[in-house]
């Protein structure tokens, strides 16, 4: 005999009911209770009337239960959960059996509940729980798709095999999946899933599912029309849509897809463009989308404009640390200025700019950890608007406790020494927001983890803790690259270890593989091609002492660089290796990091020495085939960094430096007449007399006298939608203290290629220049027909670029980003010829892999629109491979 049965449906239609009866009822919690006992009771009355009658006056005494259409739950457990027990006495109906199935119905492991009465013996009955369990799932199919955005659907959704199939997972996959892609523009996107009995009679109650999905086309936007807009014009209103464009055959930036979400966002940005202009009232008094005949849809929105406000009166209350004068000048506003709501709200406080230059900082950087400012209009007059900018400046604060967290291998000294921020200390917005791009900036510590967290605010006292928690990656790398240039393959392999602790070199527990903590750089690097070799060694300490952030620098480089000759019509006839450049060097620098203009500046110093030794090495400039040069040179830079706060990709800030190498003055006190030397080599080449011409350079040359102007600088700022745009410039300039010596074939600037080798060979810097070759944008030797004999380099280089990168990922086993980029650049024989707009242009794109095991992997494409200097056509494509540090 059938007690009573609700099945999911009916217990749907019942939650129903008893939302309504909920709503007239304002929601009361009690009456909530009583309402869906009743309407079960009812429910459960009609039904056992139907089938059995039982006296709802009495109470039975429960004899056997028993539970049937499970397979996978033991009898006894669901009995136990039921909370039902045998000699237990119960109404039936009874608010003890609703409160049993509806237990049973919130564990959403059922999809039919039936109890029965199987016998009834005076007042004692024996009861059947009959369930049908949710089934589970075995395989998922999906059709429409790709099958790898199928396993990222099955993995967002949880969708793995014996997973319970409930209406609810359906349900939320299917919303899951079609808002997916309508965030992607395809607007109409469907998705129906199938749930198919799985035959085996071996596996029960398992079901598989085929979920069809039909994006449909992208819903793209016809047109944006705007209602009501006298005062702003259209266009300037579709400009503040950052994310939501109509088609427009010449975006590229952005396409013109519907999304609700960025749609919703441009709204408000429309808003606040005519609260920008002074329009405080104007609002969007309807939106409508109107779907077009070829699937694309206008949006029309109705805007009521409202008049145009000026700025009033500006009175600041509560302020006593500093002026109405001072504040008024840090809020950038006076009385008769167009009234401009979001400039106004950014003044007071910019929110996600911790270097804004907003009164909040101004406060906070000055201890007024505990400060709260608003700006409040006061009054209405006409077209005018008054302000009060209410300021409850609160106490002093100071650091109490600082804590760093997370650092197993980098020594606590390491990180503490850059800390801006100590115990005591009067706290600093600005000292903490440094501190993190410090952190940053040493690259030994994931800087998309590098978080402060405040603890312990104590407004009475004016203190609070501060603990930095860093998380470490890799701070060792392998280098490798690869590239053509300068006459053949250019192969270079580095080890950087980038937190190196030289003072544990000879305690064998510390090699875990190497002695590691102490924040040092340590560097073993070989370059190799058909035509030289290069090695070096260098050690670079920014503590040296332990005190002070002194940066002590010391290097030592080893390189033989062969002849080479271009024209030969065999690989083996390039090379000749019985005529070469041995270069055997070193340098040793100081830098110190300033706190005059600000923190972020560093001054350096560095002395190097080269022994250049010839041997019948006659090429080029080099005239002297069998002799020797030294280079003894003092190199003077400043340089700023403040960019924040990944190393490998800046989102904000700049880092620029400039430098000066300069040689002793030989030619004041070596009392040597280069005038009358200058005369005899014209006489020399007219004579075409070799020896004596190398007699005079051998002279000339032995000692190199010069000096070399360089700078370099790049700026990042934030775009929307997460791109950064980087600008770069940069100039070199090497000249000679007396024309008569002259300047020396050594130091020169190679420009063209992917900038492979830095600083190498004959001193000289190869400067990148994407879509030409390495090193092949330098001016003709005079006289020469062709680049074949162009190997002399140049005394002048500027270059310009912009880079438009793109974050793909930041995490610790790997950062990638994608860029564009257009760039441009010239070398110059001297200052008569120089001029910044005529460049050798290219354009293209590329992506970079960090990962901190490898260092930087990037891969470029890029065309080159101009010849090489010697030819008429442009050069085309080029492709450049970098595994390595460069960025």
């Amino acid at each position: 005999m059938k007690l009573f049965t609700i099945t999911r449906k009916e217990n749907e239609d019942l939650e129903r009911q008893v939302n309504k009866l909920n709503n007239l009822i304002n929601q009361s919690l009690i009456l909530k209770k009583i309402t869906f006992v009743l309407l079960l009771l009812t429910t459960i009355v009609a039904q056992a009337q139907r089938d059995l009658p039982l006296d709802p006056e009495v109470k039975y005494e429960i004899g056997n239960i028993t539970v049937t259409g499970t397979s996978t739950y033991n009898e006894n457990t669901v009995i136990t959960f039921t909370g039902l027990r045998a000699g237990e006495r119960l109404y039936l109906p009874g608010e003890k059996i609703s409160n049993v199935i509806k237990k049973l119905w919130d564990l959403e492991l059922f999809s039919d509940i039936n109890l029965y009465v199987t016998d009834i013996r005076g007042d004692v009955v024996d009861l059947q729980l009959d369930i049908k369990e949710v089934p589970e799932l075995n395989e998922i199919k999906f059709k429409g798709i790709k099958e790898k955005k199928g396993t990222t659907f099955i993995k967002d959704n949880g969708l793995n095999k014996g997973a319970k199939v409930t209406e609810n997972l359906i349900t939320t996959t299917k919303n899951y999946i079609e808002n997916t892609y309508k965030k992607k523009g395809y607007f109409n996107a469907k998705t129906f899933i199938n749930v198919i009995p799985k035959e085996d009679s071996t596996s029960k109650n398992k079901v598989n599912l085929v979920v069809n999905i039909d994006k449909g086309s992208r819903v793209k936007i016809d047109k944006i029309i705007f209602e009501g807009s006298e005062k702003l014009k259209a266009k300037k209103l579709r400009n503040a849509m950052k994310n939501t464009k109509r088609k427009n055959f010449f975006r590229i930036y952005k396409r013109s897809k519907y999304i609700q979400s960025d749609y919703e966002d441009d709204k408000k940005s429309v808003i606040n463009k005519y609260k920008e202009n002074g329009y405080r009232d104007a609002r969007i008094i309807s939106d409508t989308i109107i779907k077009n005949d070829n699937d694309d849809i206008t949006i029309k929105l109705k805007i009521e404009e409202g008049k145009k406000y000026y700025i009033g009166d500006i009175d600041f209350i509560g302020n006593t640390v500093f002026s109405d004068a001072t504040l008024l000048r840090r809020l950038g506003l006076k009385k008769g200025d167009t009234y401009n709501g979001v400039l106004l709200k950014e003044r007071v406080q910019k929110e996600g700019d911790p270097d804004a230059d907003d009164l909040a900082n101004l406060y906070q950087n000055n201890g007024y950890l505990f400060s709260n400012i608003n700006a409040v209009e006061t009054g209405v007059d006409q077209d005018t608007i008054n302000f009060e900018v209410r300021i409850s400046e609160g106490k002093l604060a100071y650091f109490n406790r600082i804590e760093v967290k997370g650092n197993d291998k980098t020594k606590d000294k390491v990180i503490y020494r850059e800390l801006l921020t100590r115990p005591g200390q009067q706290y600093s917005k600005q000292a903490v927001v440094t501190t993190i791009r410090r952190l940053g900036q040493l690259g030994f510590f994931d800087p998309q983890q590098l978080t402060p967290e405040f603890k312990n605010f104590d407004q009475i006292g004016g203190t609070v803790d501060l603990e930095y928690n860093v998380v470490e990656q890799g701070a060792s790398q392998i280098e490798l690259q690869g590239g053509f240039g300068g006459g053949g393959f250019v192969g270079t392999l580095g080890l950087s270890f980038n937190n190196f602790s030289i003072q544990n070199i000879f305690k064998k527990e510390a090699y875990k593989p190497l002695p590691m903590g102490d924040g040092q750089r340590f560097s073993l690097r070989a370059q190799a091609s058909q035509f030289f070799q290069t090695y070096s060694i260098s050690l670079t300490d920014p503590w040296f002492g332990g005190k002070k952030p002194v940066q002590l620098s010391v290097s030592l480089s080893h390189t033989i660089q062969f002849q080479f000759n271009n024209n030969a019509t065999s690989a083996r006839d390039r090379v000749n290796r019985d005529s070469k450049n041995i270069i055997t060097g070193g340098s040793i620098g100081l830098a110190k990091r300033l706190s005059w203009p600000d923190r972020d500046f560093t001054l350096s110093h560095a002395i190097s020495y080269q022994n250049f030794n010839l041997v019948n090495f006659n090429t080029g400039l080099f005239t002297f085939g069998n002799g020797s040069s030294k280079n003894l040179g003092y190199t003077i830079g400043l340089s700023r960094n403040n960019t924040a706060n990944n190393p490998i990709f800046p989102i904000s800030g700049s880092e620029w430096s400039i430098t000066a190498k300069l040689t002793p003055p030989y030619s004041l006190f070596n009392n040597v007449d280069y005038k009358a030397l200058a005369e005899d080599r014209v006489v020399a080449l007219e004579n075409q007399d070799s020896n004596a011409l190398a007699e005079i350079d051998q002279e000339r040359f032995n000692f190199l006298e010069f000096y070399k102007v360089k700078f370099n600088g790049k700026w990042y700022t934030s775009l929307p939608a997460k791109f950064v745009l980087q600008s770069n410039l940069e100039f070199g300039w090497l000249g000679a203290y007396n024309n008569d010596r002259g300047i020396p074939p050594f130091e020169r600037f190679f420009l063209g290629g992917d900038g492979l080798g830095g600083f190498a060979l004959d001193g000289r810097e190869i400067i990148r220049l994407r879509g030409y070759p390495n090193q092949s944008v330098t001016p003709l030797d005079r006289g020469a027909a062709t680049t074949a004999n162009n190997n002399d380099g140049a005394t002048i280089y500027n270059k310009f670029s912009l880079e438009l990168r793109y974050p793909i990922t930041f995490s610790q086993a790997a950062t990638i980003y994608t860029l564009a980029f257009v760039e441009g650049g010239a070398t110059y024989d001297n200052f008569r010829d120089y001029n910044p707009f005529q460049l050798n242009r290219s354009a293209g794109a590329g992506i970079r892999i960090f990962m901190p095991a490898f260092g930087l992997l990037g891969l470029d494409f890029g065309y080159g629109f101009d010849p090489i200097p010697g030819l008429i056509q442009p050069n085309g494509w080029e492709t450049h491979f970098i595994i390595g540090q460069q960025f």
